[in-house]
């Protein structure tokens, strides 16, 4: 059964929602992982009946589906710490209020519960989306950090994130956290300890986005095998690698797209990451559920990229063989 293919909004949040689903319909996208950002999705109008037919509308009226949508900028503050002029620039005003740090912290997780609620609306099974961390900052480990501090900070996790989740078990709706730096489960141990920390309920799983795992030299078909319970939704962006004792892997303090970096985000199919391997792997688990396209690339216009990545990702869109190849050997 050929696999749906998505476009994630949250690259193209400075446009108006149907020229977003006017341009994903044209280049060939089967629907829409839609974003909470820009004027394409409102958590907080979850029970509003009209905005629910509006949205629904024009997805119809491209030919569009949703099976997931995210709700990354502000499930960032749920957790951060500190929270600062970095989270004002995303979370919005609503949530952003006063600036206090609690009571951002606060706002971001009733957003978070609205997106659940906002999912089952929309027919969506899937969030996906960042958690934040009050532990990234310690992520050099120097000046010492006693071992306490990290258990701290994964029960301010599982404290902050289940009262979210039962919100999205009584709506039916999983949440998938993307694996990535700043986030309490940004590399393999650390998505160990995540679960863990939450006793490993249903509602939490994995976005699997092999580009943050490239760099990190996290073997990103491992993770889909060695996690193939929780892969709940798979976005596809790419990383080029350059390591070369000069560019190296934490970046320099330099801007995306410098030469001197030793990775960037790019296009998908422009990059390092094992795709075929990768997809054949989510074949092999099962996986079912939508491949999503995330455009990021500091060198390449996005009218160019998306179309480019759908159809280079389609390739890698082949059926399973309805016959052994070795059933000829067989008696």
């Amino acid at each position: 059964m050929p696999r749906n293919f998505t476009l994630f909004t949250g690259q193209w949040a400075d446009l108006p929602f149907e020229k977003v689903a006017e341009l994903a319909a044209g280049w060939g996208y089967d629907g829409l992982e839609i974003a909470v950002s820009g004027d394409h999705l409102d958590a907080w109008r979850w029970d509003d009946d009209d905005y629910i037919a509006d949205r629904l509308g024009i997805l119809e009226r491209h030919g569009l589906k949703v099976w997931a949508i995210s709700n990354h900028l502000k499930g960032q503050a749920v957790c951060d710490d500190p929270i600062d002029f970095r989270h004002q620039a995303i979370v919005g005003e609503r949530v952003w209020g006063d600036g206090d740090p609690e009571g951002v912290r606060t706002r971001a997780a009733e957003e978070m519960m609205h997106t659940a609620r906002l999912a089952q609306r929309l027919g969506v099974k899937t969030v996906v989306g960042f958690t934040g961390s009050s532990i990234w900052q310690y992520v050099a480990m120097f000046p010492p950090v006693p071992a306490h501090v990290i258990d701290a900070g994964y029960r301010d996790f599982a404290d902050r994130w289940n009262p979210i989740l039962d919100v999205f078990d009584e709506c039916g709706v999983r949440f998938a956290h993307e694996i990535h730096p700043s986030e309490i489960a940004y590399d393999y141990w650390s998505t160990v300890r995540a679960l863990e920390a939450v006793g490993h309920r249903e509602a939490f799983g994995i976005n699997w986005d092999p580009s943050h795992m490239m760099w990190q030299d996290i073997d990103p078909v491992s993770l889909i095998w060695d996690f193939k319970d929780r892969i709940y939704h798979v976005d596809c962006k790419d990383t080029k690698l350059r390591i070369t004792g000069r560019n190296t892997r934490l970046g320099s303090h330099l801007p995306w797209g410098d030469p001197r970096r030793g990775w960037d985000f790019v296009s998908t199919g422009r990059g390092d990451v094992p795709w075929e391997a990768s997809f054949r792997a989510l074949a092999a688990i099962g996986y079912d559920g939508p491949i999503s396209v995330e455009w990021e690339d500091a060198g390449m216009d996005r009218l160019q990229g998306a179309p480019e990545a759908l159809e280079f990702l389609k390739r890698f869109d082949f059926e399973p063989p309805s016959v052994s190849f070795d059933a000829a050997f067989k008696q």
